[in-house]
């Protein structure tokens, strides 16, 4: 097993084949996601959603990240804690008003 995943992915690279986050730039990135969605034979409003969900992923993480350290935050300065607090956290990350 330990000598096998290392041989796919050398077998796969050799192919050509890159794994999504492998991908560094956005021309580069743009190209997989419209070669994935070929291959998925997406057309119209489909390939539109997923090529923007696909290319358009990077930018939502860092605003996630700071959503997430805003709740953090938040959870701290009302000193909740336990499950009290994962609650809190995720009812301020999906937008409702968290009762404190």
């Amino acid at each position: 097993m330990r000598t096998l995943v290392p041989a796919l992915i050398a077998a796969a690279l050799s192919l050509g084949l890159q794994p999504t986050w492998a991908v560094n730039s956005q021309p580069e990135k743009a190209a997989t996601c419209n070669a994935n969605a070929e291959q998925k034979q997406l057309q119209g409003e489909a390939r539109k959603l997923y090529m923007k969900g696909c290319v358009g992923t990077r930018k939502e993480a860092p605003l996630q990240r700071a959503k997430m350290k805003q709740c953090s935050a938040d959870a701290g300065t009302l000193r909740i804690k336990g499950d009290a607090r994962r609650i809190f956290i995720k009812q301020c990350l999906s937008g409702r008003n968290p009762a404190a």
